[in-house]
């Protein structure tokens, strides 16, 4: 039996930890806390020996709430960081002890739910079991991240989630913008109360900043926005109004085709805060291109001109700025944490699945190039879930790369990009006799080098932290 040290607590004067036994980790309680399980002898002492189920795990929140997520959103820095396998908290945890901001540990979307074939308890009792193994008492979150239904709204609010990300892109749109004046005004509905609220006016949000509406544009953002408003407050009715839950409310409209404008951004704002919606984040669509597991796309002259406006709408209305696909967008990292004074929220997920690849990359040549050469016979296939300007030919060939330049794809946009989105058809690919292809092999790769892994990412993520330029703690 391998104990791990750190996580030996005491409750009521008994001890509960966590130990290894023959490659399987169990939760050891001396005292009759509710956990379901065998009863044995440790050192002379009767215990039970708990499996990391569910149920075990909903008794650790309880017992141990520093294991239970809290809201973070509320903290002038927060950073999601999607574990997509289960196995990242460690290395996550190791990042957030000695960084000035909180982690939101648990965040998954239902299309990462779907494609990696887990369920929101387990993303959160992984966290859940991964805090309490390593004693990470600082806080966590836990998000419900792109939600588009009600009834998947509730499912995370009644687990515990701690943040829900609304993604209103179903009511967002996309076709305004290649309409004329007149097939706009065609298709606008008039609203007195809205027109009169507007047109004409001016609206200073603070440091010299004004936005300014006439009828034409009005309209436009009317016919954009307008339903995907009216849907943000019915689910904050709903759910969120009466403090049912303790969760933290976000705004997400950056899955469109189109950048959110300052003008637009401030028209949402506002309109939300008239029905009396609260929300500790909003997440526009900034210009230039925010694609997966890479840099920055587009204009820095022109992204530094309007984070600037955007992070003032949000001080105005008194909210936080949340900035999705946020993996190594390096370049704008320094803009943002100037302009939002160092208050907002960053999201990463696929950029810490990238770096169990570079670990494979680096440990076990052979099962990377066979992962490496499915996924780019299902690349055409994972482009139905992610936008990328991916340009396959760009990628060196398998047969003149060595075993030991192998970790360097993970260096190559396009090749970051084909392993980012293949991610669920690599993990649920199965052979003709139904076993699974490279799922278990992973996950005994990952298992075996955790220290690995959790250096990879201490490295990584902390150079988003630092040049976002959150201090140490």
């Amino acid at each position: 039996m391998q104990i791990f040290e750190k996580s030996i607590h005491f409750a009521n004067g008994a001890k509960v930890f966590m130990a290894e036994e023959n490659g399987v980790t169990f939760l050891y309680a001396e005292g009759d806390f509710g956990f379901a399980g065998e009863k044995t002898e440790v050192e002379g002492k009767a215990v039970v020996k708990a499996p990391l189920t569910h149920e075990n795990a909903c008794v650790l929140r309880k017992v141990f709430p520093f294991t239970a997520p809290i809201r973070v959103l509320g903290k002038e820095r927060s950073f999601g960081v999607g574990d997509r396998l289960g196995i990242a908290t460690p290395g996550h945890i190791e990042v957030f002890a000695g960084y000035d901001a909180y982690p939101v540990l648990a965040q998954q979307s239902m299309r990462e739910l779907t494609l990696t074939n887990r369920t929101y308890e387990d993303v959160l009792d992984c966290v859940t079991f991964a805090t309490f193994r390593d004693n990470f008492t600082k806080g966590f979150g836990a998000d419900g991240d792109h939600l588009k239904k009600a009834e998947d709204v509730r499912y995370a609010l009644e687990l515990g989630y701690t943040m829900i990300t609304l993604d209103c892109s179903d009511h967002i749109r996309n076709d305004v913008a290649e309409m004329d004046d007149a097939a706009v005004a065609a298709a606008y509905t008039k609203n007195a109360a809205i027109e009169e609220r507007y047109i004409g006016k001016s609206f200073d949000v603070g440091e010299g900043i004004t936005v300014s509406f006439d009828e034409a544009a009005l309209r436009r953002i009317v016919l954009v926005y307008g339903k995907a408003i009216a849907f943000a407050t019915s689910i904050y009715e709903t759910f969120f109004k009466d403090g049912k839950y303790n969760a933290d409310f976000e705004i997400s409209i950056d899955e469109t085709l189109t950048p959110t404008t300052p003008l637009e951004h401030f028209f949402v704002a506002n309109e939300l805060t008239i029905a009396g919606v609260h929300f500790e984040t909003m997440a526009p669509r900034f210009c230039g291109e925010f694609q997966k597991g890479i840099d920055y796309i587009g204009d820095l002259k022109q992204f530094t001109e309007e984070m600037t406006v955007h992070s003032q709408i949000a001080r105005h209305f008194g909210y936080k700025l949340s900035i999705h696909s946020g993996s190594d967008k390096f370049s704008t990292f320094p803009i943002i944490g100037e302009k939002t004074r160092g208050i907002f929220h960053v999201k990463t997920a696929g950029t810490n699945w990238l770096e169990a690849m570079r670990v494979v990359a680096m440990v076990d040549p052979k099962l990377y190039r066979e992962i490496h050469a499915y996924a780019l016979e299902a690349f055409d296939e994972a482009t139905k879930y992610y936008h990328v300007t991916t340009d396959l030919s760009k990628i060196p060939a398998l047969d003149t790369v060595s075993d030991a330049d192998l970790p360097k794809y993970f260096d190559q946009n396009d090749a970051r990009q084909l392993i980012h989105i293949t991610y669920g058809l690599i993990l649920s690919r199965k052979n003709v006799d139904g076993s699974f292809t490279f799922r278990d092999k992973l996950y005994t790769l990952w298992k075996e080098n955790e220290k690995t892994y959790t250096e990879a990412l201490l490295r990584h993520i902390g150079k988003h932290l630092d040049l976002l330029g959150v201090q140490h703690a």
